[in-house]
């Protein structure tokens, strides 16, 4: 496989701690320079991502392979203002993407910045509102799913996306969230600058037709939809999705597809 691959994980690569079948060779046969994991999920930092795949059996995994829309959102703010301040609401990844570039600022932030995970109650929808009312802050959103798949005491889960938990700073504020996460172009545009890639030269794998295939085809990317994912094997693709490049019931079976046809 001479291409480079961006690859969604979470319905690709594993369903929660269970390991999907045909992705340990799958991502094995695709040397590191060429690859790189792409998750519209803030919650884990890119070494803690790089460490739960190496801990599930992928091999030569580390963190510079990992891009998250925590990381794509820091980078993004930065790029819009050095040195801002932010107030977000969101796990612990998306605290640690942003500290590395800016400081926290409940009272004059120039960033509300709302991810996934705990986070939002009554005091931070209230702080959040005044800061963008009273102050002029700009929302912004992590990435656009309604919902993701989770696992909670063993059993699978679907719990609130960055879509859903933004929606209420949304409606109490009037303004539209900047969205960074797929399919918006930002996070694409990082990880082909991070491989030194063209949208010619890659690939994107992904289960969510919306936002992993949607996105990579509005760049002129090819795409690879695995239905091992939210999106069930026969399911109509959503309108305004073009079929993709190659449609696969699992891994194994798009390394077949891929190995006659590139």
């Amino acid at each position: 496989m001479k291409h480079c691959f961006l690859i969604d994980m979470d319905g690709v690569l594993y369903h929660g701690d269970a390991v999907l079948e045909g992705a340990t060779r799958f991502v094995s046969r695709i040397p590191p320079p060429r690859r790189l994991f792409v998750t519209n999920n803030p919650i884990r930092s890119p070494e803690n991502v790089a460490h739960k795949l190496s801990q599930m059996g992928f091999a030569d995994i580390d963190e510079t392979q990992v891009l998250t829309s925590a990381e794509a959102t820091a980078n993004w703010l930065l790029r819009q203002k050095p040195g801002f301040r932010y107030f977000a609401v969101g796990a612990e990844g998306l605290h640690e993407a942003l500290r590395k570039h800016g400081a926290e600022d409940s009272e004059a932030a120039d960033f509300v910045v709302v991810g996934e995970g705990p986070g939002i109650d009554f005091n931070s929808l209230t702080t959040a509102i005044n800061l963008i009312i009273g102050r002029g802050a700009r929302l912004v959103s992590t990435n656009p799913d309604a919902t993701v798949d989770a696992t909670a005491g063993g059993q699978h889960v679907v719990v609130p996306g960055g879509g859903a938990l933004v929606a209420p700073f949304e409606v109490a504020t009037g303004r539209k969230a900047i969205v960074i996460g797929k399919p918006e172009p930002l996070l694409y545009e990082m990880a082909m600058r991070r491989l030194g890639a063209s949208p010619s030269d890659c690939i994107m794998i992904g289960d969510r037709p919306d936002t992993d295939i949607l996105g990579a085809q509005r760049l002129g990317m090819r795409t690879a939809l695995v239905r091992t994912g939210r999106f069930a094997p026969g399911e109509l693709l959503p309108d305004g999705v073009r079929d993709p490049d190659w449609d696969a019931g699992s891994l194994s079976e798009l390394e077949t597809l891929l190995t006659n046809s590139i």
